[in-house]
């Protein structure tokens, strides 16, 4: 079967507008997950006896229930508990935050927890307090021995935007599926949808391995 290449450039316009939400959905996703793992992390590593309790049960919770069940709750179920609405782009951008700050605790945990210990005694010794410690000589370490797992995670975030497929979210392979169902064309459709994944995540890619060198460790 020899592609069509006009179906190609007809669906074009419409993918890229799927793959504006795709982005929009990662990358707020992301952000926000960040903030939400290194609090975590923070957490599972020093925090109090309360706080550590509340952010290992957030990360059980979360890494043991499946990202499709989480979006369900978030976008059904949530407005029945809590009388609110959620616009199927905002469920799909709470749902990265929570999933992603659950992998990414883990992934600050880690990397907090292989700074040496002496590092930290070396800053307190100086008359830093503890929080100054960690901000300004733990973290910056921490951060760059995160990059690699953190960059992993980004490209799994983006991957997992289409599983919104599911709540009538318009992200790139929704609007590939609307796509098709109308010209019928799935070989050329899905090749053009999976072609824009594969060249989105390598550019992340690259930009991840020139940022890890530029940072690496000596």
């Amino acid at each position: 079967m020899n592609l069509d290449w006009s179906v190609l450039i007809s669906a074009f316009p419409d993918l890229m507008q799927g793959l504006q939400v795709t982005l929009l959905i990662a990358i707020s996703g992301l952000a926000g997950g960040i903030v939400s793992g290194v609090v975590a992390g923070v957490a599972l590593e020093y925090g109090g006896r309360i706080s550590n309790v509340l952010a290992h049960i957030y990360v059980a919770l979360i890494r043991g229930t499946p990202i499709v069940v989480q979006v369900m709750f978030i976008f059904f179920a949530l407005p029945l508990i809590a009388g609110i609405r959620i616009s199927s782009i905002d469920a799909a951008i709470i749902t990265i935050i929570i999933n992603s700050g659950a992998y990414n605790a883990e992934i600050i945990r880690g990397a907090l927890n292989s700074v040496p210990g002496g590092i930290q005694e070396a800053g307190l010794a100086m008359g830093l307090s503890f929080p100054a410690v960690l901000a300004h000589i733990i973290a910056p370490l921490a951060f760059r021995r995160s990059l690699p797992a953190m960059g992993n995670q980004l490209v799994n975030v983006v991957k997992d935007t289409s599983i919104f497929i599911v709540i009538g979210v318009g992200e790139l392979t929704r609007r590939g599926q609307e796509v098709m169902a109308e010209n019928f064309r799935s070989v050329e459709v899905w090749s053009e949808v999976a072609a824009i994944y594969f060249v989105v995540i390598s550019a992340f890619t690259l930009g991840l391995r020139v940022l890890e060198r530029r940072m690496r460790l000596p």
